[in-house]
């Protein structure tokens, strides 16, 4: 049986998009930055969109969390989420100062 949606659980949803969400989108924002290939031109027009699509996902990682059923599902999806973002950044050598 599925529990329904409530506000029970806001604290341990909202931290789990704080913590993994802002992970998740920094994550995004360096396969953007692959992708792409603009390196260190950070004020060219590639460049500022990988910054803006940090900005751009967070929030809504923010917001649609609250959809989650419960905690748990808030945190291992979101861990997942990291694994299949970052995994790929790891492989590739992007982890470079």
């Amino acid at each position: 049986m599925n529990r329904p949606l409530s506000s029970r659980d806001w604290f341990g949803k909202i931290a789990a998009a704080f913590v993994l969400g802002f992970t998740f989108a920094l994550g995004l924002s360096g396969l953007f930055r692959f992708a792409t290939g603009y390196g260190d031109a950070y004020f060219s027009s590639k460049g500022q969109l990988g910054m803006w699509i940090m900005a751009l996902t967070w929030p809504l990682i923010l917001s649609f969390v609250l959809l989650f059923r419960s905690t748990l599902r808030a945190w291992l999806w979101l861990a997942l989420a990291n694994v299949a973002i970052w995994i790929p950044l790891v492989a590739l050598g992007e982890l470079q100062p």
